[in-house]
């Protein structure tokens, strides 16, 4: 089987969407004559035409409201901000209309949109370029949140976002943009949202994360296996809906939780996590539930000490040796 690097397996779902229904749009900075910034879009407007892959403005509130309008005329907008950190700009548009017209309009009107945007450090990228903001989606009602790990994962679910009839924030990480390789399926296949993968099964702990974290779970697990620790790994994948039943349990076969998320610490998604864990695996912990996160700081631009911010497998490391000798 061929193998593709994340970029190219996004760029593959969405030249799939676009062949397979004329109501596909992809739109955003950059994503038509230059490809995206990433290039993650490359091509994509020479084959299927100005008129379905197009540039907007520099206006990431113009292109979510650009996004919700044509989502209601029964179009199917695949949107991308150029960086998670951009955003802000657009947070009326989100928190105010995209998750809510399936309420507002007690369930006459959807709104099938994706929004992709890269998120995440371990690049030096400017000030703002690494920001992590799944947890302001997730505390989004009306929306989903998707944030895959590896190209075969990122292809199969961003088909399913983009089948889905409701708004789908697609985040996906840089690291993991070049960084490595994996074997991807041909055609077209899709995987469901809102279900949590066991990558790995050990009795020790429980170490829980999701895109560009999950290698570096991974890597703290294959350390502590070398010191015969073995831990159980899970890919949540999808933030909202949350795969409880899986995340729990994992965590009571272990009785001991890691939460691993480069977002800072205070306010993250990894609360909500343990938060859950409390509430449905309590008496089965026999340590308490710790989480290691990026510092209650602006993400360091272009820094040296980039990698103090962005947790690591030492970290991790450095808390399971805590949870173990509770």
């Amino acid at each position: 089987m061929r193998t593709l690097n994340l970029v190219q397996a996004v760029r593959e779902a969405l030249d799939l969407a676009l062949a397979k229904d004329e109501r596909v749009l992809v739109f955003g900075e950059d994503v038509g004559r230059l490809g995206g910034v990433f290039r993650v879009t490359e091509g994509l407007q020479e084959k299927y035409g100005e008129g379905r892959v197009f540039d907007t403005p520099l206006a990431e509130s113009g292109i979510l409201g650009l996004a919700i309008g044509l989502a209601m005329g029964g179009m199917r907008p695949v949107a991308e901000i150029q960086f998670a950190g951009f955003l802000y700009p657009a947070l009326d548009q989100i928190l105010s209309h995209l998750g809510r017209w399936r309420h507002r309009s007690r369930g006459r009107v959807g709104l099938p949109v994706v929004v992709r945007a890269p998120y995440g450090g371990g690049v030096h990228t400017p000030e703002q370029h690494a920001d992590s903001p799944e947890a302001i989606l997730a505390h989004t009602p009306g929306v989903k949140v998707v944030i895959p790990s590896s190209p075969e994962r990122a292809k199969g679910l961003l088909l399913a976002a983009i089948e889905d009839e409701d708004p789908v924030f697609f985040l996906e990480a840089i690291k993991l943009y070049r960084g490595s390789r994996a074997e991807v399926p041909e055609g077209y296949y899709t995987l469901p949202l809102g279900k949590a993968r066991v990558l790995r099964e050990g009795g020790a702990a429980t170490l829980v994360g999701y895109g560009g974290m999950v290698e570096v779970m991974l890597e703290a697990a294959e350390v502590a296996a070398r010191e015969g620790v073995e831990v159980t790994v899970v890919d949540l994948e999808t933030l909202v809906p949350l795969d409880e039943d899986t995340l729990l349990e994992a965590v009571r076969e272990t009785g001991r939780a890691i939460v691993v998320y480069e977002a800072m610490r205070t306010g993250g998604f990894g609360a909500e996590i343990a938060a859950r864990i409390a509430e449905g695996a309590l008496d089965y912990l026999q340590a308490p539930v710790l989480r290691v996160a990026g510092w209650d700081a602006p993400y360091p631009p272009f820094s040296a000490v980039e990698h103090h911010y962005r947790p690591n497998a030492k970290r991790v490391l450095a808390a399971l040796r805590q949870v173990l000798t509770h």
